[in-house]
């Protein structure tokens, strides 16, 4: 396994083990983690050298934080490093909510603790509450080793929040397709003029970018590695990332993504190009760049599958489906009229609840209202 220098002498593995993604006992929304799978995750990840493990609050329904200190139990507390996250609106209580993560991971510390997903419209609510100075007292009391934030919001919030507070490091999400296509670059070397340690998050996309359309595979490099790894190795190659954080959900996805980062490959400029014309036709396919986080699903007092419809009406807006076959993309879109009413885009009420958590601020009762009027 390859490691980077963070402080104080730590060696940080470049891959990281993200336990939002934990393998269920069956596919769907709020299904129960299968724990002895994910302990089997964890274990093999352990044995090949993987050390930083990173978790959430809200992760599978508050349920990741226990299994992952369960399974990180029969292992010497130096050996691994835990990342967890105070999410302010899942509970602003901030002394009651870290308590509860110290009790469910099992730990007297946390080694990476971070504001959740920190966005234009939410930083305030972080600034205003006391949770900073709160948490920069444990850290002095050695309850928290190094604290930072995860972010999605824009360039100049970034750099604001960079200017006001001292961070440990800061999380981000990056991949190919946000670096060419949206601000990743531009947060990147923001925090590299800084000198801030990077850890990365969603660097496939929440999946997208391992499971490319087939024009987009024509236009992937050749030699060995799937999509996610090309994926990998593009971020794991920029200088200043401490953890490159992986989803992963089954053994196939970990023994891949650690020979990746064994490898140590650094890509050439006719690899990186061809990356770049992958993430313009992309976005020219995506018309709502959602990853999957589910994050507005706890919150729809509707009970939405978002993610699932927002996929649909992706493949309507494809513009390639669109232009080659209107029919089949109609019929994408159409295929929601076998939903429950009460499952369906009309029966979004437009609270905004969802935007509110959504990291990447999409106006998602604007989708719902579209596709409601189109399947009319």
């Amino acid at each position: 396994m390859k490691y980077a220098g963070f402080k104080e002498n730590i060696k940080l593995s470049k891959l990281g083990l993200g336990a939002m993604r934990l393998p269920q006992t069956e596919p769907g929304l709020a299904k129960p983690v299968d724990e002895p799978k994910a302990r089997e995750l964890i274990d093999y990840c352990m044995a090949h050298g993987v050390n930083y493990y990173d978790t959430a609050y809200i992760y599978h329904g508050g349920k990741s934080e226990t299994i992952l200190g369960r399974a990180l139990s029969g292992y010497p507390r130096d050996s691994y490093y835990v990342a967890d996250k105070f999410n302010v609106q899942a509970n602003p209580d901030y002394q009651f909510q870290f308590q509860d993560q110290l009790d469910r991971l099992g730990m007297e510390y946390i080694d990476f603790y971070l504001l959740h997903g920190i966005t234009d419209l939410t930083a305030a609510d972080y600034e205003s509450c006391g949770c900073i100075s709160y948490f920069q007292e444990q850290k002095k009391q050695g309850k928290i080793r190094h604290f930072g934030f995860s972010f999605h919001g824009t360039p100049d919030c970034l750099r604001r929040l960079l200017e006001t507070y001292s961070w440990d490091f800061v999380q981000i999400q990056l991949n190919y397709y946000d670096w060419y296509q949206g601000t990743a670059k531009q947060q990147y070397e923001i925090l590299r003029e800084y000198d801030v340690p990077v850890m990365v998050m969603e660097p496939v996309h929440g999946g997208m970018l391992a499971s490319l359309p087939e024009d987009c595979m024509e236009l992937l490099p050749k030699g060995n590695g799937s999509p996610a790894a090309w994926a990998l190795r593009f971020v794991m190659d920029l200088p200043g990332i401490a953890v490159v954080l992986s989803g992963m959900s089954d053994m196939e996805q970990v023994k891949e993504n650690i020979i990746t980062a064994d490898s140590g490959q650094s890509l050439t400029g006719t690899e990186l190009s061809q990356l770049a014309r992958i993430s313009e036709k992309l976005r020219k396919k995506i018309a709502v760049p959602c990853t999957g986080c589910r994050y507005c699903c706890d919150n729809c007092p509707q009970g939405l599958d978002i993610p699932s419809l927002l996929s649909a009406y992706n493949d309507y807006r494809d513009e390639g489906a669109a232009l080659g076959d209107k029919n089949m993309a109609v019929w994408r879109l159409h295929r929601l009229k076998a939903l429950e009413k009460e499952k369906q885009p009309a029966a979004c009420i437009g609270c905004g609840s969802c935007t509110a958590h959504c990291p990447q601020g999409l106006d998602i009762p604007a989708y719902m209202q579209e596709m409601s009027a189109l399947l009319q």
